[in-house]
Order: C-alpha cells, then sequence, then structure tokens
C-alpha cells in the first residue's frame, strides 16, 4: 500500500458571492489546491474561525500553507488609521490565520506562506506592512532575485524567479528573526524566511500558484512544503 498524501492545511476565505452557490461562501484558489495535489500533498481546507482551538485542530496536518486574501487589519501591526484602498477586512480571519502562523512557527512546523501570508507571518514577528504601494503589483508579472543558500534558493534550483504577484502591499519592515532572501526589481521584498532554521518554513509575496502548473521552478516550491510535510 503506497504511503498516504501529506496533509496541508489551508486555511479558506470567506467569499461574499460564487457562481456555483446561491449563498456567502467558504472557499480556496483551485490553482493553489492543484499546485498541493500535483507536489503529491492532500489540500485540507480549514474553516477560518476559532482562532483559539487553531493549534489544536492544525494537529491533523501534516504541513500548513497560508494563502493569500484581502488584507489584514492595519489596527493588527498598531496602526488606527486605514488607507483607502484597504479591502476585505475580516477579524475573524485574521485572528485564526495569526493563531496558525503562530503555532506554525513555534512548533516548526513546514509552512508556506503565500502574498497575505507572508504578511500574516511578518506581522505575528513584530513587522510592519506598507499599506498601500505606489504602483502597486497588481497583475505584474516580474524577476525577483534569489539569494543563494537560501531555502528557496534550495528548493527552486534558481537565483531568479518569474514572479505572478497580485498585491497591494507588502513588508516595510521584517519581523525579530525574519530575514529578505528575493527581492524585485524595485526593492519591494518577495521572500522571507527565519535566520535561524527551526523547520521548513518560507514565505514568498508573489502567488506561485499562477504558474505552477506550467513552470517547474514555482511548482517546487510546492513540491518543497509537501516533501517537508513528508519527511516531518
Amino acid at each position: 500500500m503506497p504511503d498516504r498524501r501529506p496533509i496541508i492545511a489551508i486555511p479558506s476565505r470567506f467569499a461574499a458571492t460564487t457562481s456555483a452557490l446561491r449563498y456567502s461562501a467558504v472557499v480556496t484558489a483551485r490553482a493553489l489546491a492543484d499546485a498541493v495535489h500535483r507536489a503529491g500533498g492532500e489540500p485540507f481546507l480549514m474553516h477560518p474561525v476559532g482562532a483559539d482551538e487553531a493549534a489544536e485542530r492544525l494537529a491533523v496536518a501534516d504541513g500548513l500553507l497560508l494563502p493569500g486574501g484581502g488584507d489584514l487589519s492595519p489596527s493588527v501591526y498598531g496602526e488606527d488609521a486605514a488607507h483607502e484602498s484597504v479591502y476585505d477586512v475580516d477579524a475573524e480571519q485574521d485572528a485564526f490565520d495569526l493563531a496558525a502562523a503562530r503555532h506554525a512557527l513555534s512548533t516548526g512546523m513546514p509552512t508556506l506562506a503565500v502574498c497575505r501570508g507572508l504578511q500574516v507571518v511578518n506581522v505575528v514577528l513584530g513587522g510592519r506592512l506598507v499599506q498601500h504601494m505606489e504602483p502597486d503589483h497588481r497583475h505584474v508579472v516580474h524577476p525577483v532575485r534569489v539569494r543563494p543558500g537560501s531555502l528557496l534558493a534550495e528548493v527552486t534550483g534558481v537565483e531568479k524567479i518569474e514572479a505572478s504577484c497580485y498585491h497591494h502591499q507588502c513588508a516595510s519592515s521584517l519581523g525579530e528573526g525574519l530575514e529578505a532572501v528575493a527581492h524585485a526589481e524595485d526593492g519591494t521584498i518577495e521572500a522571507a524566511e527565519p535566520a535561524a532554521r527551526r523547520g521548513w518554513f518560507l514565505a514568498v509575496q508573489w502567488h506561485p500558484e499562477d504558474t505552477a502548473a506550467t513552470d517547474p521552478v514555482n511548482q517546487r516550491i510546492f513540491d518543497g512544503l509537501v516533501a517537508a510535510a513528508r519527511s516531518a
């Protein structure tokens, strides 16, 4: 009997409407789930409520994928006023994602954080965000330079990645223990990792799932997560 697929927990996202359902929904991006499945993992979609139970519920998983989504409330990183472009803020979603990130960081659970996920991890560790970039990185595909010797470099095997971006926020300062391991040409931090590794932990600001089906380099990011979850 073959080994079971490692279970990769993915906190779902609240959606006001979907074409297939009559009411508001709890969803994840198919491209994200497909990339995990293609890597040999089993996408496990978590209902993103009950932050106080996040650690207990994550015990069934072998790895964690913190996905993209709406903006974090600026209040969680110490800013009272929100820029007019801040959108889809949900306090329950924020609390769950932050709790999941804390659990992963404290336990060494294999974790990939994507776009909003990077921002969640950064805030958990005391970092700050730019509430709105000018120009923003929505509908942008650009090269990012990867630092040699980083986990990202080890996983992808390259020093330049074509990154598909959809974000209007980014890290302005990194949280304690995080270090930048990839940058865009304009200086935006595109990936970060804990300086002192405890398990497999990688955060990227772009959306590798957008092109993973046709770009082996971006698919390797998911392959690395699932491989780490399998051996954890």
